[in-house]
């Protein structure tokens, strides 16, 4: 069989398994096969496949999976992005317990060879001046979240400027990596070799002197800048809030859909923003976006529940397809902490679709593409679909947080997948759409 007719074959394959009827329309690359799901935690020789062992529980050198970025020149190559690092929620309340203090986010580079992605390479995340990157919270007014960060012994480890909850990844066409995360919130750019280039944020602490607008600051803990993409042409970013701003505070946006996409000007800085209307507030809401076009973009939205045959019906893990066209820029040309206001209130206080069209704001426009909890089989197990890469217009790379497989609070226990009953890993699944998105 020749490359081609294998191709061919395990794309088929892919069709057959999730069964939405096969497309050859996808990267046509005689090398590469997509598999239907292929595991990512392979880590080779550069890191060992445990970082650490506490309490018997094994603390796995996974985490790759927060983001999943394309090689445009190698389509055999994706990037993948770990997190903040292998935490758990401590027992003192907006308290977490650190594994490995000392663990600097990072960027994998992940190769697909026969059916399995292997790591190439590990680039660690790094200050301006060469220095680790870690995954520490913030200092108050430089992104702080006020969370404390413990050692798993107790000991209180402080905050850092260096800090970074990585959360979102897009290549440059350059080959340099930007990055946004849940602290700041921050988009930081990165040379080839995980150098800071440029640290953005509300507050004016990063480097180069540009800013995002200080409405973000008021973003909710942990649910800030979950998603960032790149337009085709390579002039905007595109960043997307996971869950509504709590502007002016959490009990006045109770119940509220409204969230906020952020694009931003790369060469000259310069700012726009558009509302989202999640599906509902309880959701853990939104956690990637991809672009399709320069004004057209995938969102990844969902709950926190591990999948399995039993709650099917009411797993929520969705995605959709958004225009930016014809939707309102709600910026504030104050640049005031709320952002711009409606009648005194605050774009989240709308909260709703009615409410919003009465003050004369259209949301981006929003359709389903694909449903996670039907249209994989069998059932898509992990509670955390994190990233999200288009390949080609049928075909879409889903990645997983696996939480360096572990959970627990207080204590670290073992991340189980009851409908496997395995640790949790990072897995990509490649994806047919049942239509194209372009």
């Amino acid at each position: 069989m020749n490359h081609i007719s294998l191709r061919q074959s395990l794309f088929a394959s892919v069709a057959i398994a999730l069964g939405i009827g096969a497309c050859q329309d996808h990267r046509m690359v005689p090398q590469v096969g997509f598999p239907a799901v292929v595991d990512a935690l392979n880590p080779g020789t550069f890191l060992p496949p445990v970082l650490t062992n506490v309490n018997g529980v094994q603390v796995y050198n996974g985490g790759f999976g927060s983001a999943i970025a394309a090689d445009p020149s190698d389509p055999a190559v994706f990037y993948m992005l770990t997190d903040r690092g292998p935490n758990i929620d401590g027992t003192a309340s907006n308290s977490k317990v650190f594994a490995v203090p000392g663990f600097a986010p990072q960027i994998g580079k992940f190769r697909l060879i026969n059916g399995q992605l292997t790591l190439e390479k590990v680039i660690e995340l790094k200050n301006s001046t060469g220095g680790k990157l870690n995954g520490l919270p913030n200092p108050a007014n430089q992104g702080g979240t006020g969370e404390t960060a413990l050692s798993v012994s107790g000991t209180n480890l402080g905050t850092s400027a260096d800090g970074i909850d990585s959360e979102g990844l897009a290549i440059a066409p350059d080959g340099s990596f930007w990055v946004s995360d849940e602290y700041g919130p921050h988009i930081v750019r990165f040379d080839a070799n995980g150098q800071t280039i440029e640290r953005i944020n509300p507050f004016g602490s990063g480097t180069g002197g540009r800013r995002i607008p200080l409405v973000f600051a008021t973003r909710r803990a942990n649910r800030g800048m979950e998603g960032l993409t790149i337009t085709p042409d390579g002039k905007t970013l595109v960043g997307m809030m996971q869950f509504p701003l709590y502007n002016p505070s959490s009990a006045a946006i109770s119940g509220s859909l409204v969230t906020r996409i952020l694009t931003f000007d790369i060469a000259t800085g310069a700012t726009k923003q558009f509302v989202y209307l999640i599906e509902r507030s309880t959701l853990q809401a939104v956690s990637e976006i991809t672009a399709i076009t320069n004004t057209t973009f995938l969102v990844l939205e969902r709950d926190g529940e591990y999948g399995t045959e039993a709650n099917k019906a009411t797993l929520f893990k969705r995605v959709y397809k958004i225009d930016l066209s014809g939707a309102t820029d709600i910026s504030d040309p104050a640049n005031g902490a709320n952002g711009k206001l409606y009648g005194g209130k605050t774009v989240e206080e709308l909260k709703t679709a009615a409410a919003l069209q009465t003050n004369g704001i259209v949301p981006v426009s929003k359709s389903l593409v694909l449903d996670l909890a039907t249209d994989v089989s069998p059932i898509y197990p992990h509670d955390k679909a994190e990233g999200m890469a288009l390949l080609s217009p049928t075909l879409l790379a889903v990645s997983n947080d696996d939480d360096f497989g572990v959970t627990g609070t207080g204590t670290y226990v073992a991340k189980i997948l009851p409908a496997t009953n395995a640790v949790d890993k990072n897995r990509v699944y490649f994806i047919t759409l049942k239509a194209a998105v372009k």
